[in-house]
């Protein structure tokens, strides 16, 4: 592994390549990378980053936001079959059809969207932002989407604050954190009686609401490396708690269940990023341009609104 490696860290020095990987890519892919993080920030760094061409190791939806936010650039995804089935749930006339039945809704899009999905909604949120920028818009009419468990935590923290806000909400979400159920927080609990509980809005609400922590996978990471506490169990992809274990060694991390893994993430190995970096594998990501104008619109609209 050592070897191959070495090799990514030459060919991406002398391709004059930037590599991306999303938190959730093994810890050997996270050793090469350039820049390591949630999707959002992920392609942020992409447009600060001084190479022209930019390997994305995750899926998709993160690979075209990068295209977007850096529509110059030449944007390669590792794996070519590496989609997320929240982002592919809905499609652009699925949601037109449904601003038509909900009139005078702001369309709220989970940054965990397509491309095209993204052309046609109003506003686009991540993880850690969903809340304050919801509670920003001056509409209280909300057509949120994809992600209902998201959607139902921002509707709590908005009614937490005083702030009635009208939710629409279509059937959807990460397949992965909603395979989690209360039974598996009492089965973790139950082991590990003095691990705090960090959780993704992604999952149930009976999951959510016993957590001690709620937030994106870099809220997490952040909070567990800050906390005094010394043991925590992780209620987001198996992978956060093995990065968390390496930053951490003094601490203990246990996962919520064995079956919290997003099998696409996984597609992506270090022979991939080699052979990726050699051109004979990936995919490179290609949008038409008005796609990208529209689909910038929802994101600068989100950066207005301070995400």
């Amino acid at each position: 592994m050592k070897h191959l490696q070495e090799e990514i860290l030459r060919l991406k020095k002398e391709k004059d390549i930037c590599i991306l990987a999303h938190s959730y890519q093994a810890h050997e892919i996270l050793e090469v990378a350039d820049f390591v993080g949630d999707s959002y920030q992920l392609s942020v760094k992409a447009t600060e980053a001084p190479q022209k061409t930019v390997l994305m190791c995750g899926v998709k939806f993160m690979a075209e936001t990068v295209k977007i936010l850096s529509p110059e650039k030449t944007v390669l995804l590792s794996h070519p079959d590496a989609g997320c089935p929240m982002a592919e749930q809905l499609d652009a006339e699925t949601v037109l059809q449904l601003k038509e039945q909900y009139p005078g809704c702001t369309v709220v899009a989970y940054i965990n969207t397509t491309a095209e999905l993204k052309t046609v909604c109003d506003v686009c949120v991540t993880s850690s932002s969903a809340v304050e920028i919801v509670k920003k818009l001056p509409n209280d009419k909300i057509l949120f989407i994809p992600d209902i468990n998201l959607g139902n935590y921002v509707k709590a923290q908005c009614l937490a604050a005083g702030i009635e806000k009208q939710f629409i909400f279509v059937h959807g979400g990460c397949p992965t954190h909603a395979k989690m159920t209360a039974k598996d927080v009492e089965k973790a609990k139950a082991a590990y009686p003095n691990a705090l509980f960090l959780v993704h809005p992604e999952c149930r609400p009976e999951v959510v609401s016993q957590a001690d922590f709620v937030g994106s996978t870099s809220a997490i990471m952040q909070y567990a490396k800050k906390s005094d506490a010394k043991e925590f169990i992780i209620g987001t992809e198996n992978s956060i708690a093995e990065h968390l274990q390496y930053d951490c060694p003094d601490k203990l991390f246990y996962v919520l269940s064995k079956d919290l893994v997003c099998h696409n993430m996984k597609l992506t190995t270090l022979p991939d990023v080699y052979n990726c970096l050699r051109g004979i594998s990936g995919e490179e990501i290609t949008l038409e341009p008005e796609v990208i104008t529209s689909a910038r619109r929802c994101i600068d609209e989100m950066l207005r609104l301070g995400g």
